[in-house]
């Protein structure tokens, strides 16, 4: 079986991501930053051959995914089981004010405790781990031997890489999940696995416009 391929980018930056406040499900705009990021990853992309673009329902992912159909020629295809974790209580707080105000929920969230549901109904890393699972699967094996783009959040990027790179849900994070970066999963008919991650060598010209690793997601 010929390997299918599975193209994750992280949406564009937005004014919640530079301020480290958690954005989860609520819908936030990219900035102007996060349009010229999602600009540059579909100009990376021009001329590649892809069978589908898929994005959260989202509008940050929307935002992002829509210049890259738009070069591809295709038409962003929904999916909303890409959408961002639920995080409960923590949506629009920062990580300062989650740890004035609510130290004991917020070091459980740090320790990365995979049954620990997030106060206010937020997920847990076993749901969403379970939930990115299944909606890779079902891209997967929807898409055999294919290539495809799917444009998703920094949360779901990290079950992402852990299920391909077999880490378990509460291990140390050692890899990035930049803004409009590009992450590439393949997919042998069994199993998943990493091919490349975390490129974000199309936004070099930005890097020298601000501070590097503004975009860096801390989930």
């Amino acid at each position: 079986m010929s390997m299918t391929e599975l193209i994750f980018i992280r949406h564009g930056e937005t004014d919640w991501n530079r301020a480290r406040r958690f954005q989860g499900c609520i819908d936030i705009a990219l900035n102007a930053d996060g349009l010229e990021q999602a600009r540059l990853t579909a100009a990376r992309l021009q001329g590649q051959q892809f069978a589908a673009v898929y994005s959260s329902h989202l509008g940050r992912a929307r935002e992002t995914a829509r210049p890259i159909a738009q070069v591809l020629g295709l038409t962003v295809v929904i999916e909303p089981e890409l959408r961002e974790r639920s995080y409960g209580a923590f949506e629009g707080q920062t990580h300062d004010e989650l740890l004035r105000d609510h130290p004991e929920a917020y070091q459980r969230w740090r320790d990365r405790v995979p049954d620990y549901e997030l106060p206010g109904g937020g997920e847990t890393l076993v749901a969403l781990r379970e939930r990115v699972f299944e909606q890779m699967h079902r891209l997967a094996t929807r898409h055999t031997g294919q290539t495809v783009v799917a444009v998703t959040h920094g949360g779901v990027l990290d079950s992402i890489y852990r299920i391909a790179a077999g880490l378990a849900p509460d291990a140390p994070r050692r890899f990035e999940l930049n803004n409009a970066s590009i992450n590439r999963i393949g997919w042998n008919g069994g199993h998943f696995s990493v091919l490349g991650w975390g490129d974000v060598s199309h936004l070099a010209k930005m890097s020298v416009l601000r501070a590097p690793r503004a975009g860096v997601c801390r989930v």
